[in-house]
């Protein structure tokens, strides 16, 4: 029987606000309440939601809109600025993280297939909590802002590089390697030709009608995420790029304020479907190696970004600030396991390491950040920053 999208939809914000309130009295991380929600009534859990995937594709424009935001906040000559700063230290900080995930799972007598892929999935961070929690219109963490972006951008790349290459070892991807690297500039290209010539005249023509501004912006972040995804990228680089594209209008900040409660909407949808896809009766099964792994990616990211920007002439604080801020394993490390164990590449223990090791550092690298760094959801008003 079809679940009722309605009854989700009252479960999930009605619960939320329940736990959130709990969460803020208790001086926790709202992030968290939503996570614990999805595991409650869960199909593992209560199983009042029998279906979270049917919740996922719209949990996933949240992420599109996230990035769009930020796309909107940076001027496209800062981007490549710190872009071409940010490469080296993404390289070599993620041959770092896929050694350590190998190297442990080759010590708990996983495959090489297994290991592989594992390490594979530990390379990257979070754009959901790494840009969740970070402050977007204070003045001072802007430069911060702008590294965290580029590297989470060259970290998108290097996983839309690593499922081709899946898709190819499965037999199943008919999209050559080099088409996604291609494909990036030509699409920038050609969004701020369409902005010149296109997006930026009916701005100037209509820009006393707010709803028609705030409908345009939609349908241009969406219509950019779509092709994006068509050429070989993903929805959210898109979306950012549609985002950079616009960062020179005088409107940019109006759509970027008008946005934000439609992207707090779907991103709580977004966590409440990470905690109901968890089954937790199975956590047993992988359990000493997912606590090992994810307290050795909570210790070696933060060290590593520490050492690397530091190396790179970034002030020694701020160089640990985006180090625990990208202190987890990433989404993207679940489509790869999903896509992985879909291809018979990755064994199910294996998966659910990868799913067990994700929420472990998603929960504990947001209490480090929450109580300890200026975010949005502060529970401590010197930290508070939106």
């Amino acid at each position: 029987m079809q679940q009722d999208i309605v009854f989700s939809i009252f479960i999930i914000f009605a619960g939320a606000a329940f736990l959130a309130t709990f969460a803020l009295y208790t001086r926790q991380p709202v992030l968290i309440a939503y996570i614990a929600l999805g595991a409650l009534v869960g199909p593992f859990g209560l199983g009042w939601i029998r279906d979270p995937e049917q919740l996922i594709q719209m949990a996933d424009i949240g992420i599109i809109f996230l990035l769009f935001l930020l796309g909107l906040d940076m001027q496209p000559s800062a981007l490549v600025a710190v872009l071409r700063k940010a490469m080296l230290v993404a390289l070599i900080s993620s041959l770092v993280f896929f050694a350590a995930g190998f190297a442990l799972t080759q010590a708990f007598g996983f495959s090489h297939t297994d290991s592989l892929i594992i390490g594979l999935a530990m390379m990257f961070s979070s754009t959901i909590i790494g840009l969740k929690l970070l402050p977007t219109t204070v003045l001072h963490h802007k430069r911060m802002g702008e590294l965290m972006i580029g590297l989470l951008l060259i970290q998108d790349m290097l996983a839309i590089l690593v499922l081709v290459l899946l898709g190819v070892m499965k037999g199943g991807s008919d999209m050559p390697v080099w088409q996604p690297f291609a494909a990036l500039p030509l699409l920038a290209a050609g969004c701020f030709l369409l902005v010149k010539g296109v997006i930026l005249p009916l701005i100037a023509r209509f820009d006393r009608y707010q709803e028609y501004l705030f409908i345009l912006a939609i349908g241009w972040c969406l219509a950019v995420a779509e092709a994006a995804k068509v050429v070989g990228l993903t929805h959210e680089i898109g979306a950012f790029i549609a985002g950079v594209t616009l960062a020179t209008s005088p409107i940019a900040q109006f759509m970027a304020i008008s946005l934000k409660p439609l992207r707090d909407f779907f991103l709580v949808m977004f966590f409440f479907a990470l905690g109901a896809r968890f089954n937790i009766g199975l956590l047993t099964d992988v359990l000493v190696p997912a606590a090992l792994l994810a307290l050795i990616i909570l210790v070696v990211k933060p060290v590593s970004f520490r050492f690397l920007l530091g190396r790179f002439s970034e002030r020694r604080e701020l160089a640990w600030d985006v180090g625990f801020r990208l202190g987890q394993i990433s989404e993207f490390s679940l489509l790869i396991a999903f896509v992985a164990l879909q291809s018979a590449l990755l064994s199910e223990t294996g998966s659910l390491l990868i799913q067990a090791t994700a929420i472990i550092t998603f929960v504990i690298s947001s209490y480090i950040v929450v109580f300890n760094y200026p975010n949005p959801i502060a529970v401590r008003d010197k930290l508070r920053r939106d």
